[in-house]
């Protein structure tokens, strides 16, 4: 009750019910994955989780053959000797697949969305991370690996990461930061439903990071910013973001999330190279979620 409390007290407004797949790479039964499918179902969306069975951080857009477990999933939630996809037997909308964020993410999107959903799901959303994906870190991000998978099969795709934590089981006691990160996740998902279809343009996802949460700074979902940002550094030639914040020049999410002041990173990037997208492609993300960005201090 206390997550529905937070999260229903930041949103800015109510949205229409949406299906969404859920992924991440630490793992199905990591606590940060269960929160935020908590959040995602009391914000009125029909959400399948679909994740891996056990951690797979830094594995990227590594996928194979899911396989029987031949030792425990995580946090011993499943027994060895399951087979290769499998399910929470009191919610079948909790399911596990014995293979890499990728190919879990796409187990979502081509099996279990049909069972749950009549047809493919309407948005994919993968963590939050248990760390920050900045940067080049993006390559090697079994989570970014997820979201771009799901761009990659036409279906609108954000990524989050948070800075706080560590893997933990989804029966431990829920700490300040998931609460917080989970609320923050949940409000980017709803103001970008809200904007209406189609949520992104072909090809492109969404990158948010959070800075570190504490008990004396960030502590607040109120204390948090986002901003919209650029994923790697902009070399001498490139061409130019989007104009926004009296600027076409967006600060690199690095710098956005390493700014005094709770501010988290939006980029806007491409499936097809994790780099960033172009100035117009950046645009509709401004305008989608313009009611929730802001600025870095000058």
């Amino acid at each position: 009750m206390r997550s529905l409390l937070l999260a229903l007290s930041f949103l800015p407004l109510l949205t229409q019910s949406t299906n969404i797949v859920l992924s991440n790479d630490d793992g199905w039964a990591e606590i940060n994955i269960r929160v935020f499918y908590d959040m995602l179902t009391n914000a009125n969306n029909s959400v399948v989780l679909s994740a891996p069975a056990d951690n797979k951080s830094g594995t990227g857009s590594s996928d194979a053959p899911a396989t029987p477990l031949i030792k425990p999933c995580e946090f011993n939630s499943c027994p060895t000797g399951s087979p290769a996809q499998g399910f929470n037997a009191s919610n079948p909308r909790l399911n596990y697949v014995n293979s890499y964020p990728v190919t879990s993410m796409r187990y979502g999107i081509q099996t279990l969305s049909p069972k749950f959903f009549g047809g493919a799901p309407e948005l994919a959303v993968a963590g939050f991370n248990v760390g920050a994906n900045l940067a080049s870190t993006t390559l090697i991000s079994g989570t970014v690996g997820a979201a771009t998978e799901a761009a990659k099969e036409s279906i609108p795709a954000i990524a989050f990461s948070g800075t706080t934590g560590s893997q933990t089981a989804w029966t431990a006691p829920i700490q300040p930061y998931v609460n917080i990160y989970a609320a923050l996740s949940t409000n980017i998902t709803q103001t970008l439903i809200a904007s209406g279809k189609p949520f992104l343009p072909s090809n492109i996802w969404i990158n948010v990071n959070y800075p570190a949460v504490s008990g004396t700074s960030c502590s607040s979902t109120r204390d948090f910013k986002f901003v919209l940002s650029r994923i790697n550094a902009a070399g001498s030639n490139a061409a130019q973001d989007v104009r926004t914040c009296g600027t076409s020049r967006l600060p690199t999410e690095k710098s956005v999330v390493g700014t005094r002041g709770c501010f988290a990173s939006v980029s806007v990037g491409r499936a097809d190279t994790k780099g960033d997208a172009s100035a117009s492609e950046q645009a509709v993300v401004l305008g989608k979620l313009a009611a929730v960005l802001s600025c870095l201090p000058s």
